[in-house]
């Protein structure tokens, strides 16, 4: 009986789930294990030094980021679900096009437009005389106000979403009695709806957060020093691999927290909204100052997140066409699509499998290493980078000591500097976006389908080959989707591991960025941006489909970023 037992916690597929987990947890442990490793006293030269900053600006940048995505998500999200107006159908999908635009391209596109020899500053001085700042004020752009905004414009739509998807779920009935018990639109909104929706606004508050504390691109353009603007500059400034490992484990600690808060603010807690009487059915039809306001409400978010940048940035494509149109443009798309494509699909098939043998052997040990594996998502990419660079740098090198000892030759960089390196840290950080999407797509999958394969003779791979593999074809396309953009875009991550004389799309934004080229790095934007707009795409279609096939409480758009989450909270 105890060997049988063995048998069912050691099959293949549970020595599949737990190697994956500790090859995927060792750029964690390593990051960890390095910073508390005694060292010529350099966390206390960074603690005196530059860690308060870090640790002022980012609270700062958390505190800022996390008040304006709330307001105009929730706001937005109550907008479009509880009135009708001109453009609400509209506005209901294209609320999340920001999400197309990653920060820093945004970061780019206003500093360009608001700098002091930029066109609207210049136009200000043409029209009234003026001649240098010591004649007028203007908003600083380059600053953590700045840098908020440009955040703010980008992440809101992760608790729009979410707040829009638990908003449909409330009932007509429940909102009846707010209005019966004498409550107005405003008072039932605070005291009736908001409480009912905090756990779903909570999820999209901490998705913002996690990716404001990772980003790297837009503070470093803002010149705001943060936890990851200081692991990159300890770590490739300084070359200070302890003192990069003691401040990314401190980062950690944030992560940590943001995760603790959202568990906390949901314990004990659950909602059980009614499936009849949604709230969509029953819509107030706004006239007049009203309905501008509602209008307004959701055009400016999209005006100041999407609209202005993206037709900036085809302008300027158009004025710098022939000069950036070259060898260069296509050799970055090219390997942004190579880095994508394959992160994409190893993603995709690692996910597969997990999320099948943990179907089939849904122990508790399996359960565990799943998680293990899919942590990545919750940690900051900056973080990975250095968790991956460390262990394959010290694989290089005793292989190379090796090598040299023994036959005299030198095997040079073997896995850290090539894109194996960087291609790892992918799959590190985004393996839990595939999880989850296929983790969820199997579970509408009856197990009625594998007993009768079984009774047919079929075995484990036939049946995921001949049975789930058919039916998940949406939710593998999803997932491939899902990972596929996130690479596309992602900065810190490529920036600390890529090979030398090999740039992405993401990577040469940075670089003309910073060196002030701002109108030349306009059709590496553009192409980030046209390849971010697939998801949008994928949402809106979801949210129509869902009207005529599905109940609110099912709608797609809500479920591509519950299950990002799923992966960190578990």
């Amino acid at each position: 009986m105890n060997l049988t037992k063995f048998k069912n916690c050691f099959d293949g597929w549970s020595v599949f789930t737990v190697l994956l987990a500790l090859i995927f947890s060792i750029p964690i442990f390593a990051v960890i294990g390095l910073a508390f490793i005694p060292s010529d006293e350099v966390w206390s030269h960074l603690s005196s030094t530059v860690l308060p900053r870090y640790v002022r600006n980012t609270i700062l940048l958390m505190l800022g980021v996390g008040a304006g995505v709330v307001v105009i998500g929730t706001s937005t999200a109550w907008v479009v679900t509880m009135y009708r107006f001109p453009g609400q159908r509209v506005f209901e999908w294209a609320l999340f096009l920001p999400l197309a635009m990653p920060a820093y391209v945004i970061a780019t596109v206003y500093v360009q437009l608001l700098e002091f020899a930029g066109p609207i500053q210049s136009f200000l001085r043409m029209i009234f005389g003026w001649q240098s700042t010591r004649d007028y004020w203007f908003p600083q752009i380059v600053s953590m106000e700045g840098a908020i905004t440009m955040m703010i414009l980008v992440l809101y739509p992760y608790v729009y979403l979410l707040a829009r998807a638990s908003f449909l779920e409330l009932s007509t009935n429940v909102m009846e009695v707010g209005q019966i018990l004498g409550k107005g639109a405003w008072k039932n909104f605070w005291q009736v709806a908001l409480p009912l929706s905090r756990p779903a606004i909570v999820v999209g508050l901490i998705l913002a957060l996690m990716e404001t504390i990772s980003d790297f691109g837009t503070v470093k353009i803002f010149a705001v020093s943060t936890f990851t603007t200081g692991i990159y500059t300890v770590w490739l400034g300084m070359y200070n691999a302890p003192g990069a490992a003691q401040l990314a484990t401190t980062l950690l600690v944030f992560v940590s927290i943001l995760i603790f808060l959202e568990r906390l603010s949901r314990h004990r807690k659950r909602y059980h909204p009614s499936d009849q009487n949604r709230m969509e059915r029953k819509k107030t039809q706004l006239s007049g100052k009203r309905a501008l306001l509602a209008f307004l409400c959701c055009l400016l978010p999209i005006l100041f997140g999407f609209l202005i940048p993206f037709l900036l940035l085809i302008k300027w494509v158009f004025e710098t066409y022939e000069e950036t149109f070259t060898h260069r443009f296509i050799n970055d798309a090219s390997n942004s699509v190579l880095l994508a494509s394959i992160a994409a699909g190893l993603s995709v098939l690692l996910a597969l499998l997990t999320a099948y043998g943990l179907r089939l052997r849904p122990t508790k040990l399996l359960r565990i290493t799943t998680r293990i594996a899919t942590l990545g998502y919750a940690v900051p990419g900056p973080i990975i980078a250095l968790g991956v660079l460390l262990p394959f740098a010290g694989l290089d090198n005793a292989v190379d000591r090796f090598m040299r000892e023994t036959f005299g030759i030198s095997t040079g960089l073997i896995l850290s500097g090539t894109i194996f390196a960087v291609i790892f840290a992918y799959l590190v950080r985004f393996l839990a976006l595939s999880f989850g999407t296929l983790e969820a797509g199997l579970t509408k999958i009856t197990k009625n389908f594998e007993e009768v394969s079984r009774t047919l003779g079929q075995g484990t791979f036939s049946t995921l080959r001949r049975v789930h593999f058919p039916l998940l074809h949406g939710s593998l396309l999803t997932a491939a989707i899902l990972v596929f953009v996130d690479v596309m875009k992602e900065l810190p991550l490529t920036l600390m591991l890529q090979p030398f004389n090999f740039s992405t799309l993401a990577t040469r934004i940075y670089e003309y960025a910073s060196e002030e080229r701002l109108n030349e790095c306009s059709l590496w934007s553009v192409a980030i941006v046209l390849v971010g707009i697939v998801p949008v795409v994928i949402l809106s279609r979801g949210i129509a489909k869902s009207r005529s096939e599905q109940s609110p409480a099912e709608t797609p758009d809500a479920l591509l970023w519950i299950e990002k989450w799923k992966a960190i909270e578990d």
